[in-house]
């Protein structure tokens, strides 16, 4: 079978196209009397039907020519290459524009994904700037704190502080508004907004022992 056909091609397109290459590699020249339609669907491993469609698409470009009760006839060798020279144009087409398709998607999923990033990248902005202003508090977890492998959820930190944490600096990676299922660790740096005279308060508190 030829190698131009692709899986979503019809089978009785394909098999017109391979008889289309036989012919034109002269395995079957003109005039040449072509196997009965049950010993070709014996050989296409298919159904007289499929073969009957596929000698119909031959007959269609004149290149074989099917006479009832006598047989199919080779008619043009040169018919059989326009035949394989218009299917490999309307396959390359459709290649070429299934890859535009698919070219298309990607560009809108960039697009797509630079604007989140962009959005992102404002509200971090914004955020950074808005924490500036609020003139925030850092403390550093020392080892033997008792929110070291706790979760912000569990130490309830803003009903015991009355503070709130607006990120964590680990790794000197900055982490936003981190949620009530994140953990502290050694070292973190809390980065929080108080009332000035709660900041002690709130230092104590962050490093209070275990």
């Amino acid at each position: 079978m030829s190698k131009t056909t692709k899986k979503d091609t019809p089978r009785y397109v394909k098999i017109s196209i391979d008889i289309a290459h036989r012919i034109y590699r002269g395995e079957f020249p003109e005039g040449y009397k072509l196997k009965g339609r049950s010993t070709l669907a014996a050989e296409y491993n298919v159904s007289p039907e499929t073969i009957r469609r596929s000698m119909a698409l031959l007959q269609d470009m004149n290149v074989v020519k099917v006479r009832e009760k006598s047989g199919i006839y080779v008619i043009s060798k040169t018919n059989a290459k326009h035949f394989i020279d218009k299917f490999n144009i309307k396959n390359n087409l459709n290649t070429l524009l299934s890859n535009i398709k698919e070219l298309l998607s990607e560009k809108n999923k960039i697009e797509n994904e630079l604007a989140n990033k962009l959005e992102t990248l404002v509200q971090d902005t914004i955020y950074f700037r808005d924490m500036d202003v609020l003139n925030h508090h850092k403390e550093t977890i020392c080892p033997n704190s008792h929110l070291v492998d706790k979760s912000i959820d569990e130490i309830n930190f803003w009903q015991n502080t009355k503070a709130t944490i607006i990120a964590i600096i680990r790794n000197s990676k900055t982490i936003l508004s981190p949620g009530p299922y994140f953990r502290f660790k050694e070292g973190d740096v809390v980065c929080f907004v108080s009332e000035e005279d709660n900041v002690y308060n709130v230092k104590k508190y962050i490093n209070k022992a275990e």
